[in-house]
């Protein structure tokens, strides 16, 4: 498998799966496309593993540790990848094949990789939270690393840059969480709300059987959005640290991360599980945002 056949492949593979942002979508610059993919196709079989299907979790952290042990061998280790998981053996080569072309042709940081496997990793082990420091740093490993990779797939090797990613990026997977809530403790009894946040406010983990939200479960979710919309605030100015069509990329997710995180609040106010709708006027006015850009939107 050649270099370009593995890039038509993960790209494939990402256009294949829905995302709440589109992944290497027009907006992305074309010479970007194709890295975004490779990034992508990595990401999402790695998260497979961790999160779907009935394997037992030994057999998942198997699974990630052979991710990792690929993308540590280089190419020759992914020439002869064979099948991992569900994920067939010429997806896996063509996965690590770009990859590692992506990883030396826009001299990204190896170890990014290895933050997603080692969050995905801890997704398998972990469904609670202590602290709030725990979840930021769950989501140090989980988004940031995207966020980085990204900006260096753009040539972007700027530290201020990375930093403004990093606030956004956490924050949009922390919107992630709190529009997921009800899911996330149905299906798998996991909780990013973090037990020092839920003690301050007096919040009860049965209150999440139901669907109804009480006095204290409005204040935490209320806290949780403030400390969520200050990260969104600290890093919007990343949207402006690239150039051509990603910074309106970037305006795009930025504007649509706080629209979720905005119409989340919202019904928190009456439901814990209740998933917010992002409907058409939501989208136009993404668009709109993206192009127009005032201040303090």
């Amino acid at each position: 498998m050649n270099v370009d056949q593995a890039y038509a492949r993960c790209q494939q593979v990402a256009a294949a799966h829905y995302e709440n942002f589109p992944v290497a979508s027009r907006l992305v610059p074309a010479s970007m496309r194709p890295h975004v993919a490779a990034v992508y196709a990595f990401a999402r079989s790695a998260d497979d593993f961790a999160d779907e299907g009935d394997a037992a979790e030994s057999q998942r952290l198997a699974w990630l540790d052979e991710w990792r042990a690929l993308r540590r061998g280089g190419v020759p280790a992914a020439e002869k990848a064979v099948a991992v998981g569900a994920v067939p053996a010429d997806d896996v080569r063509a996965t690590f094949v770009a990859v590692q072309d992506t990883i030396t042709s826009c001299r990204l940081a190896p170890d990014l990789f290895d933050d997603l496997l080692s969050a995905f990793s801890q997704d398998v082990t972990t469904r609670r939270y202590d602290t709030w420091a725990a979840v930021l740093d769950y989501c140090r490993r989980s988004a940031n690393p995207v966020g980085r990779l990204v900006l260096g797939i753009a040539g972007v090797h700027d530290e201020a840059a990375a930093r403004r990613s990093d606030a956004v990026c956490t924050a949009l997977q922390l919107a992630n969480f709190w529009q997921d809530l009800g899911q996330d403790w149905r299906q798998r009894q996991r909780l990013y709300v973090p037990a020092d946040v839920l003690g301050r406010h007096g919040a009860r983990l049965d209150v999440l059987d139901g669907d109804a939200i009480d006095d204290p479960w409005r204040r935490v979710v209320a806290d949780l959005g403030t400390r969520t919309r200050v990260l969104f605030d600290e890093g919007r100015a990343v949207c402006d640290d690239v150039r051509g069509r990603l910074r309106y990329e970037l305006r795009a997710t930025w504007i649509g991360g706080t629209t979720v995180l905005r119409k989340t609040l919202e019904v928190r106010q009456h439901s814990l599980h209740e998933r917010p709708v992002i409907t058409r006027r939501d989208l136009a006015r993404i668009a709109v945002g993206a192009i127009v850009w005032p201040p303090g939107l």
